[in-house]
């Protein structure tokens, strides 16, 4: 890190495309034309917004987030998806992402935040740990439908 990234929100599809490669990392069944479509859908449904970090030119940190009201949490920012590219991780972007969520969520008025983690995903679950989220419940979901027609 030469120089201290910022975050900043995608909004136009070149910018929503430019971290589909780090999205991918996550999603990996999601193209980058699905990609788009996904979060332009998520934005009209949700008010869904993908936020990212750039290390010089590279997007290396990507968030896709959403605010929500529900009886359990009050007022939340939910982080459907946090990740950080391979190569950069342990670096400090996954944490200046997490640190800019908090406060985007604190200057929306929000009591809390929330994101579901992977199970196998223990890398991510002692991030989250480190930094002041400590694993607070389970989840649990059936298929419906299946995606693969």
């Amino acid at each position: 890190m030469s120089v201290t990234p910022t975050v900043q929100l995608a909004t136009s599809d070149e910018e929503i495309v430019a971290c589909h490669p780090v999205m991918h990392e996550l999603r990996t069944h999601i193209d980058e034309q699905d990609f788009v479509a996904r979060v332009r859908v998520q934005a009209q449904v949700d008010a869904f917004q993908l936020a990212y970090v750039r290390d010089q030119d590279l997007i290396v940190a990507v968030a896709g987030f959403r605010i929500g009201y529900n009886l359990a949490w009050g007022h939340y920012l939910y982080v459907d998806d946090l990740v950080t590219r391979a190569t950069h991780r342990s670096q400090g972007f996954g944490a200046i992402l997490l640190r800019w969520l908090h406060d985007f969520a604190h200057e929306a008025g929000c009591e809390q935040v929330h994101l579901d983690s992977g199970v196998q995903r223990k890398g991510a679950h002692q991030f989250y740990e480190r930094h002041g989220m400590p694993n607070s419940m389970l989840h649990f979901h059936s298929v419906i439908r299946s995606n693969s027609a």
